[in-house]
């Protein structure tokens, strides 16, 4: 039993808007008939399916949920989980070129509004699909849109282009809800016509097509209207966003006290003046966190740095880097290392893999930020995403440390934090908790140890621990190990044959 409402009155209330003109008679009707209704769904007489705000394709979902134990041969939708994009726009706007970009950087299949409504029309035998109504018309298009998704099961993610029809947008919108995201790209009359190869007559010419069909009022029915009047870059960051929103919950950190970090007494005086300076109002930063070993509570006097992670507008760096250069004596000696972004980059994930680690540790709890601007919310990347990112500073690494074997006498300091780095890397492509390995010993011996697949077993957990602390001071032990943790990343490559 369909229902507008869990509630009788607001159900009868939703039932009359939808009519043109209700008389005292009919409306009398309307009340006993949801009464009556909802009397026999109390009683378990039927199952209730509560419409409410939802979507057709949502309340079709639970119907096929509800009648799938008694009827196998009923197909499951094949859009429940696909998050679904449309574009719009008026010729040259970008559509085009923003569709790529999210099949190329973001992974969505990239469908034509035009071929998906053929190919449902010639299943229907319907000979010229534009010359049904505008609901018909937004019904052919989810329907092979679900076909389509029902033969690639593995499709999450999937943008259909061009919208030029307004009433067949609005259709559209109602059967597939909040699932929807319409993007609305804009640029200006002139920008277009210089972007068209044909000359800016063919534009003309085919704007006045597109905007008999209702093509410029798409723009109302949009969840976003992108200025397309920009350069690609802009375009590029602003589907980033768009992207990523989808993927990366937005999470705000909750700060924790300077003492909590268990640093010594002279850096936590240094954090706690840093954070004088640079929070009050006007803040200069928006958020302010420790990283690294200072973060995890391993922070090793006289061996680790010190490091820092800002989100910060252009604005405030100017306050910023006169609070450095004013507490710089108060470091003790202790290397500082600043990273500084902006929000938006952090949204558009135009950051280092580093970074984007940061920010993973940050959604999930792992790290606290010293301060952050009430409201701010940052994103969470998901642990694969951060993996995957990781594989390019994994690179860097390998190469860092043959670069020191290749010096007579590498930085023996950088040499070890490179291996351990690089075996953080390596456990986090594998899959390894990061809460467990974070920590640079932990790591080390987690890789060359603890895993079977990972290494030697001539030393027993102990031995390994003593000689990953060895290798901090002695130079021979550290380049053993340094060769160990590239070894392991190396055999992870298909060795090619050797004429």
């Amino acid at each position: 039993m369909l229902l507008h409402d869990v509630d009788a009155a607001a159900g009868t209330v939703r039932s009359l808007a939808r009519e043109r003109a209700v008389s005292s008679r009919y409306a009398a009707y309307q009340r006993q008939l949801h009464d009556h209704v909802h009397r026999l769904i109390e009683r378990d007489r039927h199952t209730a399916v509560v419409v409410g705000d939802r979507s057709v394709l949502a309340v079709q979902d639970e119907l096929r949920a509800l009648l799938a134990g008694g009827h196998p041969v009923l197909p499951d939708g094949a859009l429940r989980d696909v998050q679904l994009v449309a574009l719009g726009g008026l010729s040259e706007s970008g559509k085009s070129t923003a569709g790529e970009y999210l099949r190329t950087r973001h992974a969505y299949a990239r469908l034509k509004i035009g071929w998906l409504i053929r190919t449902a029309a010639d299943l229907a035998d319907l000979a010229d699909p534009y010359a049904c109504t505008p609901q018909v018309q937004a019904e052919l298009l989810v329907d092979a849109l679900d076909r389509y998704c029902a033969a690639h099961p593995y499709l999450d993610r999937v943008t259909i282009e061009s919208l030029h029809r307004f009433e067949a947008t609005a259709e559209l919108r109602r059967l597939l809800g909040k699932q929807l995201t319409v993007l609305y790209l804009d640029a200006h009359a002139d920008v277009r016509a210089a972007r068209g190869t044909a000359g800016p007559g063919d534009v003309a010419e085919r704007d006045i097509v597109k905007s008999e069909r209702g093509a410029a009022r798409v723009a109302d029915l949009a969840d976003e209207v992108i200025d397309n009047n920009r350069s690609s870059v802009a375009l590029r960051h602003r589907l980033d966003q768009i992207a990523l929103a989808a993927r990366w919950p937005l999470r705000r950190p909750v700060p924790i006290a300077v003492g909590e970090l268990g640093l010594p007494v002279r850096l936590a005086a240094y954090l706690t003046a840093l954070l004088d300076q640079v929070t009050g109002e006007p803040a200069a930063v928006d958020l302010l966190a420790v990283t690294g070993s200072g973060a995890r509570r391993t922070y090793r006097d006289g061996w680790s740095d010190l490091d820092v992670f800002v989100v910060a507008e252009p604005a405030g760096l100017p306050r910023l880097r006169q609070a450095l250069d004013d507490l710089r004596d108060g470091l003790g000696g202790v290397k500082l290392g600043v990273t500084a972004v902006t929000a938006a980059e952090c949204r558009s994930a135009a950051i280092t893999p580093r970074l984007l680690h940061v920010l993973t540790l940050l959604g999930d709890g792992d790290y606290a930020p010293l301060w952050c601007r009430p409201g701010l919310s940052l994103p969470a990347p998901s642990p694969a995403d951060d993996a995957a990112a990781s594989a390019a500073d994994a690179a860097s690494a390998a190469i860092e440390i043959r670069r020191q074997l290749l010096h007579g006498a590498p930085d023996l300091r950088k040499l070890y934090k490179t291996t351990a780095l690089l075996a953080k890397l390596i456990l986090r492509i594998l899959g390894t908790s990061q809460r467990e390995h974070e920590n640079d010993d932990s790591a080390l011996v987690a890789l060359l140890h603890d895993e079977p697949q990972n290494g030697p077993h001539d030393a027993d957990p102990g031995q390994w621990a003593q000689r990953q602390r060895q290798a901090r001071t002695d130079r021979a032990t550290a380049t053993t190990m340094a060769t160990l943790v590239l070894d392991r990343w190396l055999s992870t490559f298909p060795q090619a044959g050797r004429s």
